[in-house]
C-alpha cells in the first residue's frame, strides 16, 4: 500500500484496528526517511546540533536515536574536548 493511501487508511476512524496497523506502519516508513535524511546531512558535513535544529529535537535526542543507527563509514563531526 501507498504512503497516500495508508495515510487515508490511519485517518479512517471507521475501523480502528486497520487504522493503527496504519499508523504503525506509517511510523516505520517515517523512521526509515528519517534515519536517511540524518545520513545524508552527516554526509553532507551538517553536526548533530544542525539536525536536531531541523528536527525539533534536542542534539542529545538526535544523537540518541540515530548514532548508533548510522553508516559507520559515514564520518561525523566530533565536538572539541
Amino acid at each position: 500500500m501507498e504512503s497516500t493511501q495508508l495515510a487515508a487508511v490511519a485517518a479512517d476512524t471507521a475501523d480502528p484496528k486497520r487504522g493503527l496497523r496504519a499508523i504503525a506502519s506509517l511510523r516505520a516508513l517515517a523512521d526509515t526517511l528519517e534515519l536517511r535524511q540524518v545520513e545524508a546531512a552527516l554526509r553532507s558535513g551538517m553536526t548533530w546540533q544542525e539536525i536536531a535544529d531541523a528536527l525539533g529535537v534536542t542534539r542529545q535526542a538526535a544523537h540518541k536515536k540515530h548514532a548508533k543507527r548510522v553508516d559507520p563509514t559515514i564520518p561525523t563531526p566530533r565536538r572539541n574536548a
